[in-house]
């Protein structure tokens, strides 16, 4: 992953000013997507990645991110499959900004949209009037009082649930989504469990996906996607290897 650095001057969603911020530019997709983010605060990787590619999305399809930060995992959907529509629900506004700038950086403005708002209690206009075909969400990772909050604001929001616990999370995701369509989240393997909890008798077709960092390594990383209306049978593992895995979401 390449990576230089420098200042931006971004105009605030509403147009009332700009702000300047030292922001990264990294490449995804084997320098498919060109992603400005901070430099200071959190920044999408792999795990953006990896749940882009197990949205089963074709031309045509709108989908929909929760938690879009500067918008890497649905931009990473628009380069892996031309002709999708993908929009974006995000709680800091300086992310939303650099998501609508590298949407533009990538040529994808006429095809995604991101909006500032809180999953508890969405904005309007992020809610498209039709359901996504598909729903992906990375919610924050961590559980008030069991990880040491991190100073930096913008990082303890991306990874501490602070607004909307992990049912809240998966809440919005399956009223974002239409009958049939699909859920994916990327989270922490040891909260497998959790995730598995919140989708009991809501969605079914569930499939997982371990993402072991390397041969007789433990995966820290768990894919999980669900079809809303799907049928109930236990959850199916993915075992795939790492190398057939990456192949798969590099895509």
């Amino acid at each position: 992953m390449s990576e230089r650095i420098f200042a931006a001057t971004e105009r605030t969603s509403d147009g009332a000013g700009e702000q300047v911020a030292e922001v990264r530019e990294n490449h995804l997709l084997a320098g498919r997507v060109r992603l400005l983010q901070p430099a200071n605060g959190f920044r999408s990787g792999m795990d953006a990645v990896f749940l882009a590619a197990a949205v089963p999305a074709v031309a045509g399809d709108l989908v929909h991110e929760a938690g879009s930060g500067s918008g890497a995992g649905a931009l990473c959907v628009a380069a892996r499959v031309p002709g999708t529509v993908v929009t974006g629900i995000e709680i800091q506004e300086h992310m939303t900004v650099l998501a609508h700038t590298n949407s533009a950086l990538n040529g994808y403005a006429d095809r995604a949209r991101f909006y500032t708002g809180d999953i508890t209690a969405p904005p309007a206009a992020s809610v498209s009037a039709e359901p996504a075909d598909h729903v992906m969400m990375n919610p924050p990772y961590q559980e008030p009082g069991k990880a040491r909050a991190s100073p930096v604001r913008a990082k303890h929001l991306s990874r501490m649930e602070e607004s909307g616990n992990l049912n809240d999370w998966i809440t919005y995701g399956l009223g974002a989504v239409k009958f049939q369509g699909t859920l994916s989240i990327v989270h922490r393997a040891d909260r497998l469990d959790d995730l598995l909890a919140c989708l009991r008798g809501r969605a079914g077709d569930i499939a997982i996906f371990p993402l072991w960092p390397g041969a007789g390594k433990s995966a820290k990383r768990v894919v999980v996607r669900a079809r809303k209306g799907g049928a109930r049978p236990p959850a199916h593992v993915i075992r795939n290897g790492p190398a057939r895995c990456g192949r798969q979401f590099h895509r």
